[in-house]
């Protein structure tokens, strides 16, 4: 599936948004390919990363965006690090922070500062399997559905309001890393699209429910 083509919106219309990675940053990439193609409004301004070397600051480079590392290594403990994330996002004042495969666990503290202006993709159909291994777990568990969710990030870990998911059969003979693939693939599908929606100012997230077009969405959110 795929995004249709439309013509890029004028910069002043597009919403700000600061990307958090930790690798490859192959959701980073389809990200920036929409807004490159106009098919999302928005203007990615910065990436950070908490791992240095990875292939993603290159994609970010390669774009022309800002991107720095902040080592997770290098501070004392998970608040000090939050604290100098928190002021490295601030700095970009961003309408919407987006964490593609940021593989840090943040504190409350940090959590907080950005209700319902803070997004997660997570490679499993939630509430199952938060966490790590979801592939492996799924095919363990005899699952015949598996995929992916775009979630709002609160305290708990992968445990916000959902707002979309995109289902991917499991076959008779996958492996970890085909099942894996093909999810990517919808990950790459839906990360956009639930951005485009942040985009056209349709979604919003109140008293814990998330409102698209100012309609309630189910617990799973909408489902592809």
């Amino acid at each position: 599936m795929s995004l249709p083509e439309v013509e890029p919106p004028l910069p002043s219309t597009a919403i700000r948004i600061v990307i958090l990675i930790s690798g490859s940053g192959s959701n980073l990439q389809a990200l920036i390919d929409a807004q490159t193609k106009g098919q999302i409004n928005t203007d990615i301004v910065a990436v950070i990363s908490n791992r240095p070397d990875v292939k993603g600051l290159q994609r970010a480079t390669d774009a022309g965006i800002e991107n720095h590392c902040l080592n997770h290594k290098h501070y004392a403990d998970r608040r000090s690090f939050d604290q100098a994330l928190h002021l490295k996002i601030q700095q970009y004042q961003p309408d919407l922070v987006v964490l593609a495969g940021f593989m840090r666990i943040l504190t409350p503290e940090l959590t907080r500062q950005y209700v319902g202006k803070m997004i997660n993709i997570h490679p499993s159909l939630l509430p199952k399997y938060q966490g790590l291994n979801t592939h492996q777990r799924a095919i363990d568990d005899s699952q015949v559905q598996h995929g992916c969710s775009i979630h709002f990030v609160t305290e708990e870990l992968d445990g916000g309001p959902v707002i979309a998911q995109s289902l991917v059969p499991v076959l008779k003979d996958d492996d970890a890393q085909s099942l894996a693939q093909r999810v990517q693939q919808q990950e790459h599908f839906l990360y956009p699209q639930c951005v485009q929606w942040f985009g056209e100012r349709r979604i919003s997230l109140k008293t814990g429910k998330i409102y698209l077009d100012e309609e309630i969405l189910p617990k799973s959110g909408r489902q592809f």
